[in-house]
């Protein structure tokens, strides 16, 4: 799937492939777009996530049965963020879930729509209508710690102050939109679900207010807050307590797909866990070796260059002992030391909303 957007974006756009998405890696210069990001704000190209709704009369209970998060009373006014597990507790994908009045609309990850919606599909035991909406609709998003005041100067400056995962249905000239306060960084953050027609329109006129930020500046703030990224940190077939994943799942809901996985790795006390780590040397690949006084205790599962702290960060799968802030271990002869995260503390944190 290509952006809808590539024939706005500039012509120098480095693109890569994501799952099933083409996505705009960057713009122009990874350490600018960051810098963008954390300072001040940037705009997002979402198109690679994709909208899919469900809906019927047992929409919210199919939805209540397939996401690990509780969403039976989420209204037309909130979204939330949920895992989606199989039967073996492994992640299919991290969704936004949208409350609409007819159902809910769920939002992908990035290059996961399709596997996403083979999922629900095989799964749809309630007969309920699910529909790809990435043919009308796609998604903006904008963050960074001034990222409300564009919102005020773009939109309507009373969105900017809505509450963490409240939604508005609210109008951009003439053009009717669903408007998220969400955030993948740690930083203010806001999305708009547009008509693909006018999405053109709503980036162009954006970009009049702020500077465009690829995937990658995107992903590197999103690992120095701990969001997981799920396509990234489940290789080897990691559960959801071996990537820290948790928060995603609520164990105290009836029942859902998954459930009896996750309860049974949570009791066993057994795996593996994923900690953060930094360092001064080069960027070691997915499965490099982890040692501790010689010693094989893990391997590396990510690591990036990070701009902000001017030093290799990653994430490693270790000894669940191991799992604690302020390790010295060992990757390809260069000494690193774990962290505890956030590893960037984020600049909106700070920052009151005027």
């Amino acid at each position: 799937m290509t952006t809808v957007l590539a024939h706005v974006h500039p012509g120098d756009t480095v693109y890569g492939q994501v799952g099933d998405a083409s996505v705009p890696l960057r713009f122009g210069d990874l350490p600018d777009e960051y810098q963008v990001l954390r300072d001040r704000a940037a705009l997002l190209d979402l198109s690679g996530h994709r909208l899919i709704e469900i809906s019927g009369p047992a929409a919210v209970d199919f939805a209540q049965r397939l996401l690990a998060r509780d969403v039976e009373y989420l209204t037309s006014e909130r979204c939330m963020m949920s895992l989606v597990l199989d039967d073996s507790g492994q992640v299919v994908d991290q969704v936004l879930a949208f409350g609409r009045e007819n159902g809910l609309l769920l939002e992908s990850s990035v290059g996961a729509g399709d596997r996403l919606i083979e999922h629900l599909r095989a799964n749809n035991d309630e007969g309920v209508e699910i529909t790809d909406r990435s043919g009308d609709l796609t998604v903006l998003g904008l963050e960074g710690p001034y990222a409300w005041g564009v919102v005020g100067r773009l939109i309507d400056g009373e969105l900017a102050s809505l509450p963490f995962e409240a939604v508005a249905d609210t109008v951009w000239n003439d053009i009717e939109i669903i408007f998220a306060r969400t955030g993948f960084t740690g930083e203010y953050g806001y999305q708009m679900i547009v008509p693909i027609e006018s999405a053109a329109d709503l980036w162009q006129a954006s970009l009049e207010h702020v500077t465009a930020a690829g995937q990658e500046a995107l992903e590197l703030a999103m690992l120095e807050v701990r969001q997981p990224i799920p396509r990234l940190e489940t290789a080897g077939g990691a559960n959801v307590i071996e990537i820290g994943a948790n928060w995603l799942v609520d164990v105290t809901k009836d029942d859902f797909v998954g459930k009896e996985a996750v309860l049974a790795a949570f009791e066993s006390g057994q795996g593996r866990r994923t900690v953060g780590f930094s360092g001064g040397g080069t960027v070691p690949e997915p499965g490099a070796r982890v040692l501790a006084g010689g010693e094989d205790v893990g391997e590396v599962v990510l690591a990036v260059r990070s701009v902000g702290l001017g030093a290799t960060l990653g994430l490693a799968r270790v000894a669940a002992e191991l799992a604690a802030a302020g390790l010295e271990f060992t990757v390809e002869g260069t000494g690193v030391t774990t962290l505890t995260s956030p590893y960037i503390v984020p600049k909106s944190w700070s920052i009151p909303i005027i």
